[in-house]
């Protein structure tokens, strides 16, 4: 065979693999973060996202009914439902003014106030709303002191309940949590609950409906994996809308969500995710987060929402 032939056979073929590759990775891409469905260009879409309190399959699987029960409501306009590979690209969508609608938890939704969001709205349930810590049964952990010199997984940086809220709770009960242990930042709750599971860290921290919500599908951890430690309860997820979004699509969004508890449909949309209504909100229902910032910031590290 000629060095011609060769030549040209070598480019082929590395163009394929660089084809193949590619294609790998917009499947993957798909897979974790996409559009339920195409935007139809004879209407205005509005994108709801939901921060990675699930994977991107639970969430659509919890959270599209609820989108489909507004969309009912809807005349030439539609919400449409988005998920985010992690907390990282959350925060950068919301940062960015991607979102028309979005859940995001309170220090998210604090900080949506600087990028031109407002609150309308919340989770209920806020005695749920509290940062858990996972040991597993066999690895004689029994007080927080023994995790000195441990790894500790959390889903991310800025999630309150699964990360800042069990920080606290350990640098008031004895922890330095700068020096007396390592902390991994592993992308998910469910990243963070298996890391616990498959000895990775001697302590996964996570919050109750992700929790929940991942033994249900996954039995067998639950075996194996016990919860050692739950902080004190703060305020639930928000809702916030993009100031300069129609009145008249707010109203109906809102309209719907505010009225779940009240209807059997409603009430079937709510259980999946574990709670039992939505209450109307406003920013000033979130200051009482940034009082528990300022002491995180003040005892623990600092923050930065990138």
């Amino acid at each position: 065979m000629s060095i011609i032939k060769s030549n040209k056979m070598i480019v082929l073929f590395l163009t394929l693999v660089v084809l193949f590759t590619g294609c790998f990775n917009d499947k993957k891409e798909i897979k974790e973060e996409v559009f339920i469905e195409k935007k139809n260009l004879n209407i205005k879409t509005y994108i709801f996202g939901v921060h990675p309190l699930l994977n991107s399959k639970k969430l659509f699987e919890v959270y599209q009914p609820l989108v489909d029960e507004i969309n009912k409501n809807m005349t030439n306009a539609k919400i449409i439902l988005e998920s985010s590979r992690n907390y990282a690209s959350f925060n950068k969508k919301m940062i960015d003014g991607h979102f028309d609608f979005a859940l995001p938890n309170p220090y998210q939704t604090i900080t949506s106030l600087k990028y031109g969001y407002k609150v309308f709205g919340k989770m209920g349930d806020d005695s749920s709303f509290r940062g858990i810590i996972l040991v597993r049964k066999d690895s004689n952990i029994n007080k927080v002191s023994d995790l000195k010199g441990k790894i500790i997984a959390y889903p991310a940086p800025t999630a309150l309940a699964a990360t800042m809220m069990p920080q606290y709770y350990l640098q008031t009960h004895g922890i330095d949590i700068n020096k007396d242990i390592t902390n991994n930042y592993v992308g998910t709750h469910a990243s963070s609950i298996m890391n616990v599971y498959l000895n990775k860290s001697s302590a996964s921290a996570t919050w109750p409906l992700a929790w929940k919500s991942y033994i249900k599908e996954n039995p067998q951890i639950e075996k194996e994996v016990e919860v050692k430690w739950k902080t004190k309860e703060l305020i639930n997820n928000g809702l916030i809308v993009k100031i300069g979004t129609p009145n008249n699509i707010t109203n109906i969004f809102s309209n719907v969500v505010f009225n779940l508890h009240n209807t059997a449909t409603g009430k079937k949309i709510l259980a999946p995710m574990e709670i039992s209504k939505y209450e109307k909100a406003t920013n000033k229902t979130f200051f009482i987060v940034t009082e528990f910032l300022n002491k995180f910031k003040n005892t623990v590290r600092p923050l930065d929402i990138n």
